[in-house]
């Protein structure tokens, strides 16, 4: 199986689901690291800040998406784990998530999510785990 997702199938793995309604863009992913943008328009709470359940939501996707390259032809990865530590705000712009494997193993993967603002300050630290399980369908 190739190492990275082609854009291609990011498109269409995405296609009508809560990652395209929260324009969540992927950028790029391998079983070792992926990254995303999300924009904090249309992502927020009522006090204009970005929403905490986004940052999660954006965090799991990377994860996940990375956690899937790593399964392999035949098998997927769903998230069983995934926890949060919120740092600072976001009121505009774009968020940046970068996921960077922890632990790739035949039946887990785990990551760790590190989600900054437009310059660079950290703004979430989640961690997701995975298991890879046998495909259905």
């Amino acid at each position: 199986m190739n190492s990275e997702m082609e854009k291609q199938q990011i498109a269409a793995a995405v296609k009508g689901t809560l990652v395209e309604r929260m324009e969540i863009e992927i950028t790029s992913v391998s079983a070792t690291v992926a990254t995303g943008t999300m924009p904090v328009a249309g992502n927020t709470q009522p006090m204009g800040l970005l929403h905490g359940g986004a940052n999660v939501v954006l965090a799991e996707t990377l994860g996940s998406f990375a956690a899937n390259v790593h399964a392999g032809q035949g098998r997927a990865a769903v998230g069983i784990e995934v926890g949060a530590t919120h740092h600072a705000s976001a009121r505009g712009g774009l968020v940046t998530g970068t996921a960077t494997a922890l632990h790739l193993g035949r039946s887990t993967a785990s990551y760790e999510i590190v989600i900054v603002d437009e310059t660079g300050k950290r703004i979430c630290t989640a961690r997701l785990t995975c298991m890879l399980i046998d495909h259905r369908g």
